[in-house]
């Protein structure tokens, strides 16, 4: 038996002023998207901003429905927004930040499954690392370098071939 082990670090931060001036101005971005997303069963509103390789920067909300299944998340939003917009655009950085009106908007929350495996899949699409800032409205900010860290067994292209 061989076992193995899988673990990678990130940046903890304690607030939006330990920030470079370029994330905080994301996060910032991130944080006002959330006014726009729709959610109104979970009442938990996420917003994404993402700066672009051609120095552009676009959000995306998370968008609910009736028909849970039929919702999309902000990153996967985003994502969508960026390849049609910028067809062929790397996401350099992404920042993701949510607004909870049911309790707590303060603690760093990381994309669900579905939007790592997205993530992941738009990383090897554009040939570029997405690097993530994760943080709510106020409280401990997380920056992780490689979006794909948070999926280690991700499925891709090379497994169809």
């Amino acid at each position: 038996m061989d076992k193995r082990q899988y673990n990678f670090s990130f940046q903890v931060y304690a607030s939006i002023s330990e920030l470079t001036e370029q994330d905080a101005a994301l996060l910032t971005k991130a944080r006002a998207a959330t006014a726009n997303a729709y959610a109104p069963y979970s009442h938990f509103n996420v917003g994404a901003a993402a700066l672009l390789n051609n120095g552009h920067i676009l959000t995306g909300t998370n968008q609910e429905n009736a028909s849970y299944p039929v919702g999309i998340c902000a990153e996967r939003t985003l994502m969508s927004t960026v390849a049609n917009v910028y067809p062929g655009a790397a996401i350099l950085t992404m920042a993701i930040s949510y607004f909870n009106s049911n309790g707590n908007s303060a603690t760093p929350v990381a994309p669900c499954g579905m939007c790592r495996q997205a993530l992941t899949e738009y990383q090897t699409r554009t040939q570029q690392p997405i690097r993530l800032i994760l943080g709510g409205m106020s409280g401990e900010i997380f920056v992780i370098e490689n979006a794909g860290q948070l999926l280690p067994f991700s499925f891709g292209k090379n497994d169809m071939e």
